[in-house]
């Protein structure tokens, strides 16, 4: 966090809280004018602090309850195998985060889907239809103890 200081990491932080937070607000908050909040901002922006501003939607509310872990291990694990599943896994919708990790396997995917039955049909016809994969462990998550979107900002 080079070049950010306490008033940037203020701002960054109320906007882990709520992305809504507007400049009038912070400025309040910060004791400082609007004009600099408001180039503050745009300077976390444009230097890539701040990625984007979006809406967390509740997966319960939206008909995606059942939340899953698949851990994936590639038969073949070369480069272009390597990009292929990557190029494939992110088209499907179910699949909302997937990492290429170290360990005993190559890649673990975060996927939400209405029930098991969604997640069999997900497993068999999606992912197992893959050329590549070798084998596919699924963990489901009984209960969420804690949940966040927020970097720690120190």
């Amino acid at each position: 966090m080079v070049g950010l200081d306490d008033i940037d990491k203020k701002i960054l932080k109320a906007f882990q809280k709520n992305s809504r937070t507007t400049t009038k607000e912070l400025s309040v908050d910060l004791k400082l004018s609007s004009t600099p909040i408001y180039e503050r901002i745009k300077r976390l922006e444009r230097e890539g602090y701040i990625k984007d501003y979006v809406a967390l939607l509740d997966r319960d509310k939206i008909g995606k309850p059942m939340l899953a872990y698949c851990n994936v291990l590639l038969k073949e694990h070369a480069k272009p195998f390597l990009e292929k599943f990557e190029k494939d896994v992110v088209k499907f919708s179910e699949v909302v985060e997937c990492y290429y990790i170290a360990g005993s396997y190559d890649y673990l995917l975060r996927v939400v889907v209405k029930d098991i039955a969604e997640y069999q049909n997900f497993l068999v016809n999606k992912l197992a239809a893959l050329d590549n994969i070798q084998n596919a462990q699924s963990m489901f998550v009984m209960t969420e103890v804690k949940w966040s979107t927020s970097l720690p900002i120190d």
